[in-house]
């Protein structure tokens, strides 16, 4: 088993909308209480499902790209959330800054709290 950091990136099975288990890369948002199991969101190379000020596009001249691991510009979705056990981790590819981390916990803590979105 693997022990994951927050704002790492994994790789790991999850089901896609069409009902499909695809391995993807993905962000660890939050280790979850008692049972340790990993709050996620998936990463995504179809930029076309960017929701401005919510998600997180990640491209070749940011200056944590090299350190993600991913292999081309990509799309942090943070309305693509689950629950992995980790178990289910097949490993690490990298990890994102700090400072992109955080503002992807700040929109997602702001949307929860408010119970809507400004873009809806």
């Amino acid at each position: 088993m693997f022990y994951m950091n927050e704002s790492k990136i994994i790789l790991t099975s999850i089901p896609q909308s069409d009902g499909l288990i695809k391995l993807r890369p993905t962000l660890v948002l939050r280790k979850m209480p008692l049972y340790g199991d990993l709050l996620v969101c998936g990463i995504s190379t179809q930029i076309a499902h960017y929701i401005p000020e919510f998600d997180e596009i990640i491209s070749e001249t940011d200056s944590d790209f090299k350190s993600s691991g991913l292999l081309q510009k990509s799309l942090i979705r943070l309305s693509f959330l689950t629950i992995l056990p980790q178990k289910n981790i097949k490993g690490s590819i990298g990890q994102i800054s700090e400072i992109r981390y955080n503002k992807l916990i700040n929109n997602l803590s702001a949307y929860i709290s408010k119970g809507e979105f400004k873009n809806n």
